[in-house]
């Protein structure tokens, strides 16, 4: 599965990552912010004990003054209308993207505003150009006091939801608790044992309290990033938010579901009535009219589509397809443009990971072994066309990645934590993948190597060629895939598979339909499945949610079900540094110890976007690292548009 598909198969049924925790998660790069050099102010300002800003980040510091016009990498120009329209594969069956019944519509979180910027037309962060900052949206500033105890947000008394009544502090209050009430359970439990109130002062002034005796990390950006849905709309319909269903409630931003017609189509139109227009957190944004989601049964299908114009934008992650798909006659003629863009974001941290709750899987030997089988080398040559490079770390190629053996403040660090830190984590380097023999799949070296590790974890090899435990049960595995994903994450599992079987191992890849995939992702029905994590780059709550012991019984962000004393340890000791050397250090420990419980096989990444579209949309000359923005920051022509349509190059 590419990392496309990964991503997408898990917003399907928890998108909120993408919304009400993404603050949260986004974190703040140390890296970045040196790399802003001389800042435009310190905007947050101590008045007392209390400090007032038109934003947020942690350190308090924020590359855009209250005055600023706009981002610097939009085009504030950029002209408003023209359609895009992209492609999803699989099925919908919702358009609540909160719920985790049901298989919700691509987007369908869009239309909802949070206090604190957010791209609503997004999954990518705000702003694109620096990390751990936000700025008001729904609320004009902030304030909290010295020691993140409380916070306050001054909301805009000009928002309005799409159906044009007042987004009050109200709405955002209910949304938090509903949330809480409705909302997924590891998420409920972490926000409540950190969120002890949330009160509206009045109207347009909500104030929320933090627990005493905690980290500060993460929590003002927390709980500025919820999504706020009108409160009436949900007390006249009835309707839950974790119930799946077709009629959404309306939102605040900028645009507005028109049309859903499941398994087939999805169009969001701009609101022309949209309140925070002219807000200069917006200005050049948001600049089509008209945003259509076209379903298909598989990527295969959907890539058939692209070329003869069905939708005209495409984000390619197959290696296959971008090394010898695009030579078709749009291409040839000029009216299909490919552009490699940098990305300079973390890669995700996606690969194969194991079901840690399957007692099998339990040993570490044995997913030492299986990992063994992998052969990232002929992988990529053989099914990849050369194209990626292997991933190491989760926080790859940048400054927290931990590289040989512990040292300065971060081994200091580990050292403090005592007799949870396993002493060859002390001595030894980081854990990094196994090389392979590029020219044939299966590598006899380390074939040999897990065979070895398979006896000595008590699994021989019976007379039949299949490797038993002392009761007799066959060591066997289930890969599910869904069906909608490309043929190439099919060849690449099968592969693996075969190597498997090698060693003796009863594997099998299971191709299902994609509401199965999704069913069974959330019950974690499988022992092995193509996953993904997401990078780290700052301390914050989110971090116990993906990593953390207390809840992942049944966290969806924990798909491997890691609960780790080691990993709790380092998170907390992250989470209490208040200095920027100690808190790399943290990171740096906490990306050798995920590393070193060895739950997920790492496999690809990718440091380029691959984009495909036709000729009559534009984007920045300069983009931003850390976005590629398409439905944020491009635009349509309206020349090129009327060329294409000329020629009779669109259907």
């Amino acid at each position: 599965m590419t990392e496309r598909h990964t991503a997408m198969a898990r917003a399907a049924y928890s998108p909120w990552i993408c919304s009400s925790l993404r603050a949260a998660l986004a974190g703040l790069a140390i890296a970045a912010l040196a790399a802003h050099g001389a800042r435009a102010q310190d905007a947050a300002e101590p008045e007392g004990d209390v400090i007032r800003a038109h934003g947020y980040s942690y350190f308090g510091d924020l590359k855009y003054p209250e005055d600023f016009a706009h981002f610097d990498y939009v085009n504030p120009d950029a002209p408003k209308g023209g359609e895009i329209a992209l492609d999803a594969s699989g099925t919908f069956d919702s358009m609540n993207p909160y719920s985790r019944k049901g298989r919700a519509g691509a987007y369908s979180w869009m239309v909802y505003e949070s206090l604190l910027g957010d791209m609503p037309a997004t999954s990518e962060g705000l702003p694109a150009d620096t990390y751990g900052e936000a700025y008001g949206l729904l609320a004009e500033s902030l304030e909290y006091d010295a020691g993140k105890t409380w916070v306050i947000f001054h909301m805009r008394p000009e928002a309005r939801f799409s159906d044009g009544t007042p987004v009050t502090a109200h709405d955002v209050v209910f949304s938090h608790n509903l949330f809480l009430e409705q909302g997924l359970q590891s998420y409920a439990e972490a926000v409540k044992r950190h969120v002890t109130g949330a009160e509206a002062l009045d109207d347009h002034t909500v104030k929320f309290t933090f627990a005493e005796g905690i980290s500060r990390r993460s929590l003002v950006d927390q709980v500025g990033a919820v999504p706020v849905f009108p409160k009436a709309w949900y007390e006249e319909t009835g309707a839950r938010l974790d119930e799946p269903r077709l009629d959404a409630a309306p939102g605040s931003g900028p645009y507005m579901l028109d049309e859903a017609e499941v398994n087939r189509r999805i169009v969001y139109k701009r609101n022309p009535d949209y309140w925070g227009r002219d807000l200069p957190i917006n200005v050049g944004r948001h600049n089509f009219d008209t945003i259509r989601i076209e379903y298909f049964a598989d990527d295969s299908a959907a890539f058939q589509a692209f070329k003869v114009g069905e939708y005209t934008f495409r984000a390619e992650t197959n290696s296959k397809t971008w090394a010898t798909g695009y030579d078709f006659p749009a291409v040839q003629k000029g009216w299909v443009v490919l552009e490699d863009l940098p990305d300079g974001t973390p890669p995700t941290p996606s690969g194969i990971v194991f079901n840690l709750g399957r007692e099998t899987l339990q040993d570490k030997r044995v997913r030492q072994a299986i990992a063994l089988g992998f052969n990232f080398e002929w992988t990529n040559e053989s099914l990849q066309y050369g194209l990626f490079k292997q991933r190491e770390s989760f926080v790859q190629d940048t400054p927290l990645q931990a590289k040989g053996v512990p040292e300065g403040k971060e081994l200091e660090l580990l050292q403090s934590l005592g007799d949870v830190i396993p002493p060859e984590m002390l001595t030894e380097p980081a854990m990094v993948p196994h090389t392979s023999d590029p020219s044939r799949l299966t590598d006899r070296r380390n074939l040999r190597r897990a065979m070895a590790l398979l006896d000595e974890a008590g699994w021989p090899v019976g007379p039949d060629g299949t490797r038993r435990n002392a009761a007799g049960e066959p060591l066997s595995l289930e890969f599910p895939i869904p069906s909608s994903g490309s043929s190439t994450i099919g060849a690449v599992v099968e592969n693996f598979i075969k190597n498997l079987q090698a060693m003796g191992i009863e594997a099998r890849m299971e191709k299902i339909d994609p509401s199965q995939y999704t069913l069974r992702s959330r019950d974690r029905d499988y022992d092995l499945v193509f996953d993904n994590y997401t990078a780290f780059l700052q301390p914050g709550t989110g971090l116990m949610q993906r990593f953390g012991s207390q809840e992942a019984a049944f966290s969806l962000f924990n798909p491997a079900g890691l609960a780790s004393p080691m990993v709790d340890a380092i998170i907390n000791a992250a989470l209490e540094t208040d200095d920027a050397a100690t808190q790399d250090a943290a990171l740096t420990a906490l990306d050798r110890a995920l590393r070193y419980e060895a739950f997920m096989i790492p496999v690809w990444y990718n440091d380029a976007h691959w984009v495909a579209y036709w000729d009559m949309f534009e984007h920045p000359e300069t983009m931003p690292p850390y976005a590629l923005g398409v439905l944020d920051f491009w635009w349509w022509n309206a020349e090129k548009a009327a060329a294409l349509n000329a020629a009779g190059a669109l259907r």
